[in-house]
């Protein structure tokens, strides 16, 4: 099964969080699990906040480049169509709210679930939640925009 991020057009496949073609970037993958979307990520020893703790600003580009990816998928899924449809569905953040739930160690797997709360035009909100061995560390909400297709070729 192909991640949602390897159907990105190479010319919307560079974000550091989501491309595929960003060698220094996250290059997280997410998947449809049910109605669910999951992206599992490792932090390494640089996303410290302090020691044996992940730094937040990790926490919410991997909420921002899930919802992203959900919010694509999602647009896919409600048109009825194949992700390696043209024209290709690509999202960018309108907004994005991040609550700390707890502190997330630095260690186990991260697993990023998310789930479509509205599809609206152009637009779909998500809200998405990371987990750290099974326990909820935060959880946020994207307000994904639909790139207009003019955006990725300036």
């Amino acid at each position: 099964m192909q991640a949602f991020q390897d159907y990105y057009p190479e010319n919307v496949a560079h974000c550091y969080g989501c491309g595929r073609l960003n060698e220094h970037g996250h290059q997280i993958k997410t998947y449809w699990e049910g109605d669910e979307t999951v992206t599992r990520f490792q932090p390494r020893p640089e996303h410290t906040a302090i020691p044996g703790f992940v730094y937040g600003g990790l926490l919410a580009s991997l909420i921002d480049c899930h919802g992203t990816s959900t919010a694509a998928a999602a647009m896919y899924r409600a048109e009825n169509r194949s992700m390696d449809s043209l024209p290709a569905f690509r999202f960018v953040t309108g907004s994005l709210q991040v609550s700390y739930l707890k502190p997330t160690p630095l260690g186990p797997v991260l697993e990023i679930r998310g789930r479509v709360k509205e599809i609206k035009g152009r637009k779909v909100v998500v809200e998405a939640t990371v987990y750290a061995d099974g326990v909820a560390t935060a959880r946020g909400e994207v307000v994904a925009l639909q790139m207009p297709e003019t955006f990725a070729s300036q």
